[in-house]
Formats: structure tokens, sequence, C-alpha cells
């Protein structure tokens, strides 16, 4: 509990700071890459603090040259600051649309290029997948936790499909993301965070134009994520090749 309350102060110190700092200057320049950078680096200490120790895999992976749809696992709220500053470059992430209604921080996740989304209107969620190809198109990648909510035992949950149709239509490479630990650092519904260690794997990365169909494309995507989970945690998914005929039982 106490390493919580730490992480949470220094967010809380921190912030105001960050705003008046930053703020000005983001406004002034139309330019966020130095209040992104600032958020990205207490999203970090915040979190070591903690008492969280990440060991990343598979980062040499990536052409820091390229743009990239990043799909990642999802089951304690401290993922979000744990992943979001491993991600190379700048990255984009989809929020509450009610978010966007602040004025000082609506502005700020419009000029972040953050994309609004209604988790409960599936026109609004069409609206949201070409938003992010927009955002996509000028170079910036974009982070989806693809489950779409927490797990609540650390298995992986169906997929929502939008973002496996934002890959197609942009031919831009995924990257699935496993991360492994955060269900015991921080499981659902717990406020305290237990020190330990995560494991943030990048798999690698997988071309859309190499794949028959969107569910091909997803089936791909779960199988890379979920071979990175514990072993007590894995699926026991029956793979298809790009044709969608089936193939060999894969853990």
């Amino acid at each position: 509990m106490i390493r919580t309350v730490v992480m949470l102060t220094f967010w809380g110190v921190a912030l105001p700071v960050a705003a008046l700092v930053c703020f000005p200057w983001t406004f002034i320049t139309g330019d966020i890459s130095f209040l992104y950078k600032v958020c990205m680096w207490g999203a970090s200490a915040g979190v070591h603090l903690a008492g969280v120790r990440v060991q990343t895999i598979g980062l040499d992976k990536l052409d820091p040259g390229r743009s990239y749809i990043f799909m990642c696992n999802h089951v304690s709220n401290i993922d979000p600051p744990l992943l979001l500053p491993l991600i190379p470059h700048r990255t984009s992430v989809m929020a509450k649309k009610e978010l966007f209604s602040y004025p000082l921080l609506g502005k700020v996740m419009r000029l972040g290029s953050l994309v609004p989304v209604d988790r409960g209107n599936r026109d609004a969620g069409i609206a949201a997948v070409r938003a992010a190809a927009g955002v996509i198109r000028k170079g910036i990648n974009m982070t989806i936790y693809i489950e779409g909510k927490r797990s609540f035992d650390g298995k992986l949950l169906p997929f929502k499909k939008g973002p496996f149709y934002l890959a197609m239509e942009c031919s831009v490479p995924v990257v699935p993301i496993t991360i492994a630990g955060t269900h015991y650092v921080m499981p659902k519904r717990r406020f305290a965070i237990k020190p330990g260690t995560v494991e943030v794997i990048f798999h690698e990365p997988i071309e859309p134009k190499d794949f028959g169909s969107r569910e091909c494309l997803m089936e791909q995507v779960r199988r890379a994520m979920n071979s990175g989970l514990p072993e007590e945690y894995r699926e026991l998914i029956t793979p298809r090749d790009t044709k969608g005929r089936e193939g060999t039982a894969s853990a």
C-alpha cells in the first residue's frame, strides 16, 4: 500500500508542475512532443517508485523508421503507464470520448492525436477506426488494448474486430505485445500494488498483406500474444493458415 501511495503522490505532485510548464508551451507552439516526453518519463518513474521492475523482450525486432499498430493484452490498471513509455517514438491511443469534453485536457488530447471512442456505439466505433487510420497516416504509432477491457484471470478475452479492419486498411505492421506479471502486481479490483517484475514481450511484426482475411490476421496475433503468457494462462488454439485451412493445435 505504501508504494502505491508513493506512486500516486508523485503523480499528484508532478502533474500540476507538468501542466504549468508544458501546457503553455504546447498551446503556444502547437507541438506536443515536449509534453509527451515529460508524461512518458513521469509514467515510467511512477511505476518504478511503486516497486515494479520491467523486463522487455523483442524491441530490437522493430524498425525505427516504420509506424506500427501495437496490440496488447490488458489485465491491470498499471498496464498503460508501464507499457506506453516503452513504445518507440510517439504513440496514440483510443480514449473515452467523455475526456475530450474537458476544455484543457480535451485540447491537449486532440493535439496529441488521441482518438475518441464510444464503446457503446457501433457507428462511433467505425468513426474511431477511421480517425485512427488518419493518425497512422501521419506516421504516429497506434497502441490498442485489443480485448477492450481488463481480464479478471490473466487469460485472453475475445478480441475486438475494429483494430484488425484498421490494420488491413492501412497495411501497417501489427506488433502483438504480451504483458505478463501485472496480474500479480496489481490485479483487477485491487488498489494496492505489490512489488514485482513484469515482462513485456514485443513479438515479431506481422504484415497484414500476408493474410487472406481479417480473421486469419486476428488468429495469428492471438497465437503470438498467447504464446507469451505464463503457461497456466495460455489457451489451446487451433490455428489456420492464411487461406483459412485448419492447422495443428498449438498452445
